[in-house]
This record gives structure tokens, sequence and C-alpha cells, in this order.
């Protein structure tokens, strides 16, 4: 998928991977999608909530190996 930004958390645990995506949010556009890539197997959940409660459209979560991938669509 592309996207228009990307950040990558790796080897940081919650919640400095959330605190760094909602800043890298604060920074975009609506509808711009943000690629955040982490490793702490916590930040499925935490993203899910992440979403639900700011409004930001979680658009795709996946695993590879230790590697956790979430997409977000600013709102």
């Amino acid at each position: 998928m592309q996207t228009d930004k990307e950040i990558d958390t790796s080897g940081l645990n919650c919640p400095l991977p959330i605190l760094k995506a909602k800043k890298a949010l604060s920074d975009m556009q609506s509808g711009q999608t943000l690629k955040v890539i982490a490793t702490d197997a916590g930040s499925v959940k935490d993203f899910q909530a992440f979403a639900k409660q700011t409004g930001n459209e979680l658009l795709e979560q996946q695993t590879f190996a230790t590697n956790y991938i979430h997409v977000l669509r600013r709102r």
C-alpha cells in the first residue's frame, strides 16, 4: 500500500509508538496516510484503540515475524 509518510518505531514500547504516530499525524493533512512500523506486540491493540478514540481510520494492520505494520488515514 502506498502511503504519504512512514515512521519506524522499532525497539520502542508503549506508549511511544502511539505518541510518535500522533505527532506525525498532526503534521499531516486530512486524508493523508501514515505507515507505522513497530516491534511492540501490544501496538496491535494500541493502534486499534487509538484509531477509535481519535477518529483516524485504521486502514490496515499486518504482522511480519516481529514487525507490526499499521496504516492510518488522517481524519
